[in-house]
């Protein structure tokens, strides 16, 4: 069993030794951001896909951290059908990083996009749909992951599945969903206590 890396200041969990899911860099104290982006890349990331819409850090990776591959790859978190493309994209951006790449996949709060981006990032490494949830959970307890139906719908038309194995994989999933319930309004609360 591999001991993964912890992030004291930065606002990441890792998932597995190549995928971490999070949220971003403090835009309210400059001192915790320095910590936090300095963190990041003494964890080992070498990749990132920041997939907020409403901000970007590209110009601080490019000027700071130019061994770090970055995507801004943003979308809206208002809980909408997010397009299949967009998964694409994404995942095969991470994927032509390498086997050896390890990447962090944020968006504000890590409680949303991030979370249901690194959830397609499992499945597409061939996770089961249900395993990756949870891992992702266990790691990252304040991750909802609400965009994780769209994401296994993705994957499913990616790989060809059968009719029967998209439904009862569905139906996995919300039953997971339904009965791992988290309060998102208390999460939202507590990421802001702390900060982020």
């Amino acid at each position: 069993m591999h001991t993964l890396p912890a992030a004291e200041f930065a606002n990441l969990h890792f998932v597995t030794p190549t995928l971490a899911v999070g949220g971003d860099i403090s835009a309210h104290d400059d001192e915790l951001a320095v910590m936090q982006f300095t963190e990041i890349c003494a964890l080992g990331i070498t990749h990132i896909v920041d997939v907020r819409l409403e901000w970007n850090d590209a110009e601080a990776f490019v000027l700071s951290a130019p061994h770090i591959g970055y995507l801004h790859h943003g979308m809206d978190d208002a809980g909408q059908a997010v397009p299949l493309e967009w998964f694409e994209r994404a995942v095969g951006w991470i994927e032509s990083a390498g086997p050896d790449a390890v990447v962090l996949t944020h968006c504000h709060m890590g409680i949303n996009r991030g979370p249901s981006l690194g959830f397609a990032v499992l499945l597409a490494q061939g996770w089961d749909p249900v395993e990756a949830i949870t891992a992702i959970r266990t790691a990252r307890p304040c991750a909802n992951v609400w965009y994780a139906a769209d994401a296994l719908t993705w994957h499913q038309q990616r790989t060809g599945l059968d009719l029967a194995t998209c439904v009862e994989q569905h139906a996995t999933l919300a039953s997971w969903r339904e009965a791992n319930l988290l309060d998102v309004v208390r999460v939202i609360r507590e990421q802001r206590d702390r900060g982020f």
